[in-house]
């Protein structure tokens, strides 16, 4: 394993294929504790530098996966982390908050179902009251539910699940978050490479994660001129509990080979992405996606 994520290395082989030791699905949601691999979030590499020092984050879906490698992350760099996630998700989410107040930053865990609009608003409301304001708001969580039969096999009750998590909860979000935001803040969505390069059997989830680029550039330009910057990460192939959860065995199997890298990520991989977006450092930067998709373009 790499000794931090400025060790020089060969990126093909920085990480083995991640889901070598994978036997079978597990139930959805899916927690980190049902993977026979586990995922890399960078709790044994990431190292801080102070980049996000004194700010208050909020990450959604920040239990396991992306979400909680964003959350070790940010905490490193100095910002208290507020992690929104499912009820069923419990244990992963006390995991991140050991991470985190291990990192020496304060840990609000908050449960609850991002498609309630009210529940939305209530997460801002607890970073507000128990972090006090918000500079970073993450919106990474998302519901996928792989149909090989395409939008015959899609139901109404998904289709809705899909765009009530993927893109409502965004909206509701952003729009109850950026009331508390001041100059310097930031908001960072979480896109796909499935915008670009649509799967059949994804049909509903690429349709939401195709919008969620359309609401980063459109909310970018919006929030400009208040000084608040929106951007978006478009992840490849990445290795978390969401992908043995919601996808047949045999698409697991080869999960992540068709990459230029020939292998999946990992989350910890997609974590210095959206510390660059948290920072600063990207302060002349709105309304873009950053691809992190092992070498899939962006078209």
């Amino acid at each position: 394993m790499p000794d931090s994520q400025y060790s020089k290395q060969n990126p093909q082989d920085q990480f083995p294929q991640a889901d070598e030791q994978q036997s079978s699905e597990i139930p959805h949601p899916g927690t980190t504790g049902q993977m026979d691999d586990k995922p890399d979030h960078g709790e044994d590499s990431y190292r801080g530098s102070g980049r996000l020092t004194g700010k208050r984050a909020i990450i959604t879906g920040g239990d396991s996966g992306i979400g909680r490698a964003v959350a070790v992350a940010f905490a490193r760099e100095g910002a208290d982390v507020l992690i929104a996630y499912l009820p069923e998700e419990e244990d992963d989410a006390r995991e991140t908050v050991q991470l985190v107040e291990k990192a020496g930053r304060k840990a609000v865990a908050v449960p609850g179902d991002i498609r309630d609009e009210q529940h939305c608003k209530d997460i801002i409301g607890r970073a507000v009251s128990d972090l006090g304001g918000l500079d970073i708001l993450v919106n990474n969580a998302a519901f996928q539910m792989a149909q090989p039969g395409g939008i015959g096999d899609i139901t109404t009750e998904q289709f809705d699940r899909v765009l009530k998590t993927n893109l409502y909860a965004m909206f509701w979000l952003s729009k109850a978050a950026v009331e508390q935001m001041g100059p310097g803040s930031t908001i960072i969505n979480t896109a796909s490479i499935q915008a670009y390069q649509s799967s059949p059997e994804l049909l509903d989830y690429a349709t939401t994660k195709a919008g969620i680029v359309a609401f980063t550039k459109a909310l970018g330009a919006s929030l400009a001129q208040k000084g608040i910057r929106v951007n978006a990460v478009a992840p490849g192939p990445i290795w978390t509990p969401l992908i043995p959860a919601t996808m047949p065995s045999e698409k697991v199997e080869s999960f992540g080979e068709q990459t230029p890298m020939g292998r999946a990520g990992q989350p910890a991989e997609l974590a210095p992405a959206y510390v660059f977006f948290a920072s600063q450092e990207s302060s002349y930067v709105t309304g873009e996606v950053l691809g992190v998709t092992g070498g899939q373009p962006l078209s």
